[in-house]
């Protein structure tokens, strides 16, 4: 469960990240932060989906 928080918090930060970016106009940081964003979200979801067993 740990690892399944810290990927949490990793995701909101680089969606905060990227929603920051993109209403500075740095379409470039705001498209690899969401992106990053959306892959720790899946890591998250799979710790998160995997503690449920």
């Amino acid at each position: 469960m740990p690892l399944a928080a810290l990927f949490s918090v990793i995701t909101l930060a680089f969606a905060a990240i990227a929603l920051w970016a993109a209403s500075a106009h740095q379409w470039p940081i705001a498209v690899a932060a969401g992106a990053l964003a959306a892959w720790m979200g899946t890591l998250a979801w799979a710790g998160i989906r995997k503690t449920r067993l």
